[in-house]
């Protein structure tokens, strides 16, 4: 039989689903690819032991996505619906003097995402650059990913990168690979991840909760639009929107609490029993992990872009739209106001005395934030900034566009396999050692059954999977 191609799309007014669904079957080979229009999408490819089967199959996808509302369209006709870019102002600081800035990095772009580990620094721009950079201040690697960070976060040692495309990218090894592929109706604004489970506040003041099989689990609409923070733990998801903060339980059988807040959540950050929410009414709120209830308010002169906590919330630092950065004691009492420098802060985090933050004009900023340097600084002593260069062979890493492949395992690989599991698709240890009935964090695209992959190393996961590190390839 000839090759055949059907075409469908489901296209929402506002902020509804905006996605495509193509069926291709060529022979005894049925091709299904997917995503949002406009993009590429992912692509799975399944074998069928006769054409009829193959047509069969196709048959029974295409009639499930046109009773979920999935029509005949032509491809190229419907645009892409636009990705929200966040848009901020900054306006000059009013502080009468500049923080004390040991470095700064300028990566070219605005810059939203942020990540502070023992080992270095991870800044992430609008221009989808990731650069790693040591607490000393050198460049040592760059990652390109196919559109804007919004943001960095990590569960352990992974490192992923929330992105405009609408994917969640694993940086944990030299090449980057999209770990998570959320709902193409969804809008990342920003999102948080805990052993594997992933956390997506989004523009329409949804959340989105996915399993570390990248399986949707459950999701929420707040009653307030633009989600610019969610956070996670054992007990609850941490919802901020325009509305306020909204906690729910992990496996989103219903609503803890919800508190109002003064103006919209902009930025949010957690300690052990607190939740900390920066707002456009120029406050940042501690409230109760518990209750909901508002400890303490942390008063800064205008909108609240970002906020963070020395550990135990000891000092609470705050970042405004007018390249302010702010100190307060647990009570309330502001310690210091100083000027960044350069730009407002985005994001922020502290770490070892240092307050990491990135800014409205696209640099990465080490901040000494000891109370010696701040002492010295409110009196007009400050160092000279070191202003950072990338080196000109600056490891480069991009996402591969296809999986390598090998025919034998090298020395100390690990070996997986995608297998049927209850009717769908899971991937499963072969090589001796690991517990065979766990299964594997695997990229949603790459799993084909039957298909073997090597990969440089797994490490369990306390809620019963394990996880790759390194490269992933394709033994054949």
């Amino acid at each position: 039989m000839p090759r055949t191609t059907t075409y469908l799309e489901l296209s929402q007014d506002g902020a509804g689903a905006h996605k495509f669904y193509e069926v291709t079957v060529d022979g005894t080979v049925v091709s299904v690819r997917y995503g949002r229009i406009g993009a590429d999408g992912q692509l799975q490819t399944s074998s069928f032991p006769s054409e009829a089967k193959a047509q069969a199959a196709a048959a029974k996808k295409i009639g499930e996505k046109v009773r979920k509302g999935y029509a005949p369209a032509v491809r190229g006709q419907r645009a892409a619906r636009a990705v929200t870019r966040r848009q901020v102002t900054s306006a000059p600081s009013t502080a009468r003097a500049v923080a004390p800035v040991l470095w700064r990095f300028r990566t070219g772009a605005a810059a939203f995402g942020i990540h502070v580990d023992e080992d270095r620094c991870w800044v992430g721009n609008q221009a989808g650059d990731v650069y790693t950079v040591s607490h000393g201040g050198e460049v040592l690697a760059r990652y390109t990913l196919p559109d804007g960070v919004k943001c960095l976060v990590a569960d352990d040692f992974w490192i992923y990168a929330g992105c405009d495309d609408g994917k969640v990218y694993d940086l944990s090894s030299k090449l980057p690979f999209a770990a998570y592929d959320i709902a193409a109706d969804v809008d990342i604004f920003w999102l948080d991840i805990r052993e594997g489970v992933l956390n997506v506040s989004d523009r329409a003041g949804g959340l989105t909760v996915i399993d570390h099989e990248d399986e949707y689990q459950w999701a929420r609409k707040s009653t307030g639009e633009h989600g610019w923070m969610v956070r996670a733990d054992e007990r609850a998801v941490y919802h901020g929107h325009h509305k306020g903060v909204t906690a729910y339980a992990p496996d989103g059988s219903g609503e803890l609490w919800h508190t109002s807040t003064p103006g919209q959540v902009l930025f949010g950050w957690q300690e052990e029993e607190s939740v900390y929410a920066g707002t456009a009414r120029n406050v940042v709120q501690r409230l109760s992990k518990a209750t909901g209830v508002v400890e303490a308010t942390f008063r800064c002169d205008t909108a609240v872009y970002a906020c963070a906590t020395a550990p135990g919330g000891r000092f609470v630092f705050a970042g405004d739209s007018s390249s302010s950065v702010y100190c307060f004691d647990p009570d309330g009492t502001r310690l210091w106001k100083l000027g960044t420098g350069g730009g407002s802060a985005l994001s922020m985090q502290f770490f070892d005395d240092k307050l990491y933050m990135v800014t409205t004009d696209g640099s990465l900023v080490c901040v000494d934030a000891s109370p010696s340097a701040v002492a010295a600084a409110q009196q007009g002593t400050v160092p000279v900034a070191a202003d950072i260069k990338s080196a000109a062979a600056l490891p480069t890493y991009t996402p591969a566009a296809t999986v390598t492949t090998v025919s034998s395992p090298p020395p100390g690989a690990v070996v997986v396999e995608c297998v049927q599991d209850a009717g769908r698709l899971r991937v499963h240890v072969v090589s001796d050692g690991f517990e065979p009935s766990w299964n594997v964090q695997f990229p949603r695209g790459m799993r084909q059954p039957g298909t073997r992959y090597v990969v440089d190393a797994l490490h369990p996961a306390e809620a019963g999977f394990y996880r790759v590190r390194g490269e992933i390839r394709r033994l054949v």
